[in-house]
């Protein structure tokens, strides 16, 4: 029996993400490092400002089990969600929105700069765009470019093709916006400030698995794993496979 899961869906289609929620769900490995991921989310929630806040391409996730307070969105319709919009184009008023959670979603996003402009005009002072995203680090460079069946291209713009909400994506986006062209985020975004960039996870979603393959170890393990992600990162932020970014709005 192979590792691989067979689903014969197209990437696109709202029944996809709907099966990727059901994997997540359904391994515990996979699940308690998403609850892991979520607690970032939820423990930023108790610092905004009153307010809305909105989870940005929810798929096939379940932050609002864990925080039914937090809106959950999605380009693609899904019964999960709050609302349904394009990130590129947010249905808010100027300053109205607290807080922007996003797991695994800046790097499909088709225009970072289109979408940056959004969140600047929808965020309220004070409030924060906080994502995890894939790292490239050594480590990360290594698994996404050779194991992933997402693009990887660090040579690339902030534009990717948009070919669909799942299949159009450079893994490396989140790192080329806010690690390479830090200064020219700066100066095009002045009032959004980059908190803090923190590396993390260099095994565990590996060891998981995913959406796409069977587990590798045993879920009893979590724990034991947990230690040794954060000793090797400890050692290195090159051995790292994610990156939390958390990004403030600020008035002159």
């Amino acid at each position: 029996m192979g590792l691989r899961y067979k689903i014969d869906i197209p990437l696109d289609v709202p029944e996809r993400t709907h099966v990727h929620r059901e994997i997540i769900l359904s391994k515990p490995f996979l699940k308690n490092l998403y609850i892991e991921w979520y607690g970032t989310f939820i423990d930023e929630f108790q610092k905004l400002p009153p307010g809305t806040v909105i989870e940005l391409g929810s798929g096939g996730g379940f932050l609002k089990e864990l925080a039914p307070i937090i809106l959950s969105s999605d380009i693609i319709p899904l019964p999960t969600n709050d609302i349904t919009f394009s990130a590129l184009n947010m249905p808010f008023d100027d300053s109205s929105i607290s807080g922007l959670f996003m797991l695994d979603t800046f790097h499909h996003l088709p225009d970072a700069s289109l979408f940056l402009s959004e969140a600047n005009r929808v965020l309220k002072e004070n409030g924060k765009l906080i994502m995890i995203e894939p790292a490239n680090s050594i480590w990360g460079r290594l698994i996404f470019s050779n194991l992933h069946h997402e693009p990887f291209n660090p040579k690339g713009n902030w534009q990717i093709p948009d070919s669909g909400p799942l299949s159009g994506a450079n893994i490396s986006l989140p790192w080329i916006v806010f690690v390479r062209d830090k200064a020219i985020f700066n100066k095009m975004f002045p009032k959004l400030v980059i908190e803090e960039i923190t590396f993390h996870t260099p095994l565990r979603y590996l060891l998981s698995g995913g959406v796409s393959f069977k587990p590798l170890v045993p879920d009893i393990s979590f724990p034991f794993f947990r230690v040794i992600d954060n000793f090797l990162v400890s050692l290195s932020k090159q051995l790292s496979m994610f990156m939390t970014i958390k990004i403030k709005k600020i008035n002159f």
